[in-house]
């Protein structure tokens, strides 16, 4: 699009040739994003905890590479549970209460401490695993939830689920083992 502007003769010069430097930038950029994914893929393949938990659906490879690599520190911290990892390194705590409704907007200093590009990555995540959700492939909780809530609630308590899932995966190192349909 871009290029067929910069070479348009009904577009002042000027104007072509500012979108001719724009159209350079942007492959330029299309070409380092290619080469940054393919060694982003590349670790993911050699990496056996990024790979572990690319098989929970809405995590795949770049959230299995992007827990795998801030999840370090936390691995050392050892959290005896997941309820404390899902509060230290994601969701911040309150986040689904009550709570939550009653700050004021954009007061984020009850938020906790959580990592916000992780908490991003596991909504997004869990949103699209909403998105393709269908009775009979999808868990009955699940259903029940979204019958029950709006779909970016539910979203938020898949992203908690899933960070915890995560946390016993990082822990025991086995694979995703899909629940079975009641």
């Amino acid at each position: 699009m871009l290029a067929r502007l910069a070479s348009d003769e009904d577009v002042p010069g000027l104007a072509r040739e500012m979108i001719g430097v724009l159209a350079s930038q942007l492959n330029g950029l299309d070409i380092k994003l290619k080469a940054l994914e393919a060694r982003l893929m590349t670790w993911h393949r050699q990496d056996q905890t990024s790979q572990c938990l690319a098989t929970i659906p809405g995590i795949g490879p770049i959230g299995g590479v992007s827990f795998a690599l801030k999840s370090l520190p936390s691995r050392k911290r050892g959290y005896r549970t997941p309820k404390p990892f899902a509060r230290a390194g994601v969701l911040p705590p309150g986040s689904a209460s009550h709570r939550a409704r009653t700050r004021p907007p954009g007061d984020r200093s009850s938020a906790g401490s959580g990592d916000e590009d992780l908490r991003r990555l596991l909504v997004i995540g869990a949103t699209a695993v909403i998105r393709a959700a269908k009775p009979g492939r999808t868990a009955p909780w699940l259903m029940g939830l979204l019958a029950r809530k709006p779909k970016k609630v539910a979203a938020v308590a898949l992203a908690n689920k899933m960070a915890r899932i995560v946390w016993a995966m990082m822990v025991s190192g086995e694979t995703y083992r899909r629940p079975a349909q009641a």
